[in-house]
């Protein structure tokens, strides 16, 4: 007979992680206790006050956790659920990057440039939201890239999110000073000239 799973037995989420997880709740002990009773089951935990979530569509969340691991100071966790990727942040950064990224002229909402400019609509929660996070084993169609594996992990802020919007955003559009191409134009080659 198997013993029981422990909730910090698959992927590389510790019992510090699921600690520093259930700590978002009001009552942690309950959803340490769900999640050895059911290690499959995913769990609702409040923002805000442990952590932000920005939540990008999946393909180009992707492309922003690797221009963080590969060029940036990398993330803290990072889930994967229901086609969109879960990128765990500092409290305060659900209400900070939406402005910054105003700023910067990303992403903002309801204009041509929003768009335009590669940055899909990014969604933030923060204080008085709620999301659901993956169960610790990674099954019914969520699972951990970047577990929780410390009861303080490292958080990104908004500046880094931005950064790694803007340039998830760069290396999927290809930015040219250059105009383009005439397409009827007359080509030549001058190269072989005397």
């Amino acid at each position: 007979m198997s013993s029981p799973r422990n909730a910090s037995d698959v992927s590389g989420d510790t019992p510090d992680g699921a600690a520093w997880l259930a700590s978002a709740g009001r009552y942690p002990r309950s959803a340490l206790s769900h999640w050895r009773e059911r290690p499959e089951a995913p769990v609702v935990l409040p923002c805000g006050v442990v952590f932000d979530v920005v939540s990008a569509p999946a393909v180009f969340g992707r492309r922003m956790l690797d221009r963080m691991w590969g060029e940036g100071p990398g993330s803290g966790p990072v889930a994967e659920f229901r086609g969109r990727m879960l990128l765990f942040a500092a409290p305060g950064t659900a209400q900070r990057l939406p402005a910054l990224m105003e700023w910067e002229e990303w992403g903002a909402h309801g204009t041509d440039a929003a768009r335009t400019d590669g940055v899909p609509p990014l969604l933030c929660h923060g204080t008085g939201d709620a999301v659901t996070v993956p169960a610790p084993t990674g099954r019914s169609g969520s699972r951990w890239l970047v577990a929780p594996d410390t009861r303080h992990p490292w958080l990104p802020g908004p500046e880094v999110l931005l950064w790694a919007a803007v340039r998830a955003a760069r290396a999927a559009v290809r930015i040219s000073i250059f105009p383009p191409a005439d397409r009827g134009a007359n080509v030549y080659d001058v190269s072989r000239r005397r």
